[in-house]
């Protein structure tokens, strides 16, 4: 009953939030970007946790239990340095661009409708398989906490972030994804002691863990291998870690639920100051979430289906307001996901396809309204899909992800640094990228297995990449598209520019300080113990 309450507690809140700044939302820059009035705080709080999902709390601490938690620490060295890479190299140049939605930075960029529509459209289409898996995962929690049937508890979270998305916007999701993140944050720190201590202290919980008959090589490099496991060599399982790194580092580096969230913030140097503080929260929240996910298997190695084991930890080893707090931070992953998802879809379909459509721009007024009526239809569209397609939290989200490393990730590096792609490479490389990936994956369909080394997203990306290069060799480059990158090129000015960018110098100390001192966790909660026992 704690857990259900505490649920219905933080529904309320975040329904009450998108109530009160619905009033305030007055123009369509405030529904798209929230007024561009993000601090470092807020747009910390809203990449963290449009990224940080049932993808990350269930799918792969699901994953991690099975026998893969240092493969998954691997893998998030190479994500999170998208951060770093992507405020640098996309974002910043993003938000000088003054867009309100990331298709139409590549429509401006571009001069071209058709390349915003295909970016639009891979948008729409990819976001929208991720939503289906974030709000089944969220579905699942719900269920298997209030014990409604699954149906229900999927209409119950349709409900929930759908009416503060579609009231409020981005300023809605921004303000509700700061809470969020502090409160999934919260629980993957505070419960990690508690679950080390039940499972038999440290550092007996980490050998026990080590040395588990259930689990052989559980906390190896490459995790369990073999016949009959997920992964094949250990050489595989490495390269699948590494190529899968890459792929979500550019993805945080340049997907629209990523890279829009520097259309939020107040200047530049807020979006810099966020990228950095993004990268170490992911280190820590994922270091600490999965050497504690390991240790669960000496306590119970049979959880199935292995996607419920954070939440079975909430309800069956740490104390109960402590479960309360795991529960509902994992339901805020999934809300502050499902949120901003919502929103990337709604904005893209009004004002990159409805409003290009017509021949009369839309009035505020109107662009507000249909933005609401647009989330309405395909809020529901998404309910209906996850009614009848089976959950596949971790591996759908992994697909739909691998759409936009392929599709947008040449293009949106290239689209600022390069004088030599045209509207025609732009256009190619954004559809050979989409279907690249949605051809690898379909040959399992057909029997086909892929090696490793040969996972479908790099399918995408070599099409990608060959379709902007020969497609730019065709087509002519305007006077208009050489200015708006040269416009974006110039960093601007801010008022205070001098106090900023003292305070902007800092931050480099701040990412060296916390990578020395995750190294060192590193050591003392993992390679000590292991090798302290031979």
């Amino acid at each position: 009953m704690a857990f259900l309450l505490g649920i219905i507690v933080s529904f309320c809140v975040y329904v009450s939030i998108g109530i009160f700044l619905f009033r305030k939302v007055k123009s369509s820059e405030e529904y798209y970007v929230s007024g561009r009035s993000g601090n470092t705080l807020m747009i910390t709080g809203t990449l963290v946790a449009s990224f940080l999902s049932t993808v990350s709390f269930m799918g792969e601490a699901g994953f991690s239990y099975e026998g893969y938690p240092i493969l998954l620490l691997i893998l998030v060295i190479f994500n999170a340095s998208g951060y770093i890479f992507g405020v640098f190299l996309f974002g910043r140049y993003l938000r000088r661009s003054k867009s309100l939605t990331v298709p139409e930075f590549f429509g401006n960029r571009f001069r071209s409708k058709k390349v915003r529509l295909a970016a639009a459209i891979t948008t729409i289409l990819g976001i929208a398989a991720y939503l289906v898996a974030v709000t089944q995962g969220a579905a699942v929690l719900l269920a298997e906490v209030s014990g409604v049937s699954y149906p229900m508890a999927l209409v119950i979270m349709w409900v929930v972030y759908s009416s503060f998305t579609i009231l409020s916007g981005a300023k809605g999701v921004m303000v509700n994804d700061t809470v969020m993140f502090f409160l999934f944050s919260i629980a993957t720190y505070i419960s990690f002691p508690y679950i080390i201590k039940s499972a038999g202290g440290f550092p007996d919980a980490i050998t026990k863990a080590a040395n588990l008959a259930e689990r052989p090589d559980l906390l190896s490099w490459h995790g369990i291998t073999g016949p009959g496991a997920t992964m094949g060599t250990p050489w595989e399982a490495l390269a699948w870690a590494v190529i899968m790194g890459l792929v979500w580092g550019i993805v945080i580096a340049v997907s629209p639920w990523q890279s829009s969230r520097y259309l939020m913030a107040k200047n530049e140097h807020v979006a810099i100051r966020a990228g950095v503080w993004a990268t170490i929260s992911i280190l820590t929240v994922y270091l600490f979430l999965h050497i504690s996910i390991s240790t669960i298997t000496t306590i119970k190695a049979d959880i199935a289906p292995t996607e419920k084991v954070f939440i079975w930890a909430a309800m069956n080893i740490v104390p109960t307001w402590l479960g309360v707090i795991i529960v509902s931070g994992i339901m805020a992953a999934a809300l502050s996901s499902c949120s901003s998802f919502l929103q990337i879809i709604g904005s893209s379909i009004t004002r990159d396809i409805m409003e290009q459509s017509r021949k009369k721009e839309y009035t505020d007024h109107h662009l507000l309204r249909a933005s609401r009526i647009s989330m309405v239809v395909i809020s529901l569209i998404i309910l209906l899909i996850g009614l009848f397609q089976p959950p596949a939290v971790m591996w759908i989200g992994y697909f739909a992800a691998t759409l936009f490393a392929a599709s947008w990730g040449p293009i949106a590096i290239s689209s600022v640094f390069s004088k030599k792609v045209t509207k025609e490479g732009a256009f190619w490389s954004i559809v050979f990228g989409f279907f690249g990936v949605i051809l690898g994956e379909s040959l399992g369909m057909f029997g086909i297995s892929l090696p490793v080394y040969f996972n479908p997203v790099i399918i995408g990306l070599i099409l990608s990449i060959g379709a902007l290069i020969i497609g730019s060799k065709y087509g002519t480059i305007t006077i208009e598209e050489r200015e708006f990158q040269a416009n974006i090129l110039q960093t601007p000015i801010e008022i205070n520019e001098q106090k900023e960018m003292n305070i902007t110098r800092r931050y480099p100390t701040y990412l060296m300080i916390s990578g020395v001192m995750i190294i060192m966790v590193t050591l003392v909660f993992y390679y000590w113990p292991i090798n302290m026992n031979g």
